[in-house]
C-alpha cells in the first residue's frame, strides 16, 4: 500500500489538557457555541462557590450538595472539582474525613474559578 498520498490526522493527546477545565470536553458538550460556553462557565463559577459555602456549614442535604456539584463540575469538564465533590460524597458514607474532603473540594473550586475568570476575561 502506498502511504504517500493518506492524508494524516494527528491523534488526541495521551494525556488530557492538565488545566483544571477540560475545554475539549466543554466545546462538546456546548456544541462548540462560544457564547454559550461562557454562559455556562460563569454559572458553575457562581454555582460552585454557593455550593462549597454551604457545605463548610455540614447542612443535613450535604451529600446531596456534594452530588450536584459532582454532577455540574462533570458537565463542563471540571474533573478535579468532580473528584473532590465525589471524596466530599465518600467521606460522608463512609464515616472519612469530611472536612478534609471539604477542603479539597474548596482548593479544586478555586483552582476552577480563576481559570473560567481568566477564560471568561479573554472573551
Amino acid at each position: 500500500m502506498n502511504m504517500e498520498g493518506l492524508n494524516w490526522m494527528s491523534s488526541p493527546p495521551l494525556v488530557p489538557d492538565d488545566s483544571p477545565i477540560d475545554m475539549q470536553h466543554l466545546g462538546r458538550m456546548t456544541l462548540g457555541e462560544h457564547s454559550l460556553e461562557n454562559e455556562v462557565l460563569a454559572l458553575f463559577a457562581a454555582q460552585s462557590h454557593d455550593l462549597v459555602c454551604r457545605l463548610t456549614a455540614m447542612p443535613s442535604d450535604a451529600a446531596g450538595l456534594a452530588h450536584t456539584l459532582k454532577g455540574s463540575a462533570r458537565a463542563i469538564g471540571a474533573f478535579r472539582v468532580a473528584d473532590a465533590a465525589l471524596g466530599v460524597e465518600t467521606a460522608m458514607k463512609g464515616n472519612g474525613d469530611v472536612a478534609k474532603a471539604i477542603a479539597v473540594l474548596r482548593d479544586a473550586v478555586e483552582e476552577a474559578r480563576t481559570t473560567i475568570d481568566r477564560l471568561l476575561k479573554r472573551s
